[in-house]
């Protein structure tokens, strides 16, 4: 498979002090890959340079083939490469439906009541709740929405950034749920988590960043048995 997502040699970080040294990654149409490591790895930093919120001080960062290292992040979504961020972010005094709309606000604003009927019917507890305000949502909720709002701008690849976060042990398991359902209509996913048993049981490949550098990549089912991989984060 081409890649869609090809990232080598991405090194980055704030002010002075690096985060990433190095770091590369692929992920071809169709794929969810897995991108793991504990809190502090610099998994969110190599997102938001991915997706154009920071700029890399050195690497390649192609999308589709075309170079979007230096790209603003509004391009980038246009292009099809959409993050969902950590913590959800969410506009708390905007309902609902407002929140889903600015989802297509850069992409598929022309396709956006189709959109909104099939986000609605991935998430029907966000059709009943279209005109509440975000900020009073659960969490589980508000997590919906935040994927939601993603999926409105019809993502040819969508990063999620620890959707399992702050979630009860019951929605965790609906959340991989959405994500292997997604991608099984086509989605790629950037799967970014600190949960890694059940990142490495729905992904086809994953990849594990410790300190700012990729020290393991494979096939998942073979990093689930890597024996590093398990004491590390397993503890087994």
């Amino acid at each position: 498979m081409s890649a869609l997502l090809s990232v080598d040699g991405l090194v980055a970080g704030y002010g002075p002090v690096p985060v990433l040294h190095g770091a590369s990654l692929e992920v071809a149409a169709g794929e969810i890959v897995a991108l793991l490591g504990s809190n502090g790895a610099g998994k969110s930093t190599f997102n938001n340079n991915v997706c154009g919120l920071y700029k890399p001080w050195r690497g390649s960062v192609r999308f589709d083939g075309r170079d979007i290292a230096a790209a603003g992040s509004a391009d980038i979504v246009a292009l099809g490469l959409v993050q969902v961020p950590e913590g959800r972010r969410v506009f708390p005094n905007l309902s609902v439906h407002e929140n889903l709309l600015l989802g297509a606000y850069r992409r598929g604003r022309a396709n956006r009541k189709r959109n909104l009927d099939r986000t609605l019917g991935i998430f029907p507890r966000l059709r009943e709740r279209l005109a509440q305000a975000a900020g009073t949502l659960s969490g589980g909720e508000q997590q919906m929405l935040a994927i939601g709002r993603g999926l409105m701008a019809e993502p040819r690849l969508l990063i999620l950034d620890e959707p399992s976060l702050g979630l009860s042990p019951l929605l965790v398991e609906e959340m991989f749920a959405l994500v292997g359902r997604l991608n099984r209509d086509g989605l790629a996913v950037l799967l970014v988590e600190q949960n890694v048993v059940q990142s490495l049981a729905i992904a086809h490949r994953a990849y594990v960043m410790e300190n700012g550098r990729v020290v393991l990549s494979g096939a998942a089912d073979t990093l689930a048995n890597d024996p590093a991989l398990r004491k590390a984060y397993l503890g087994m």
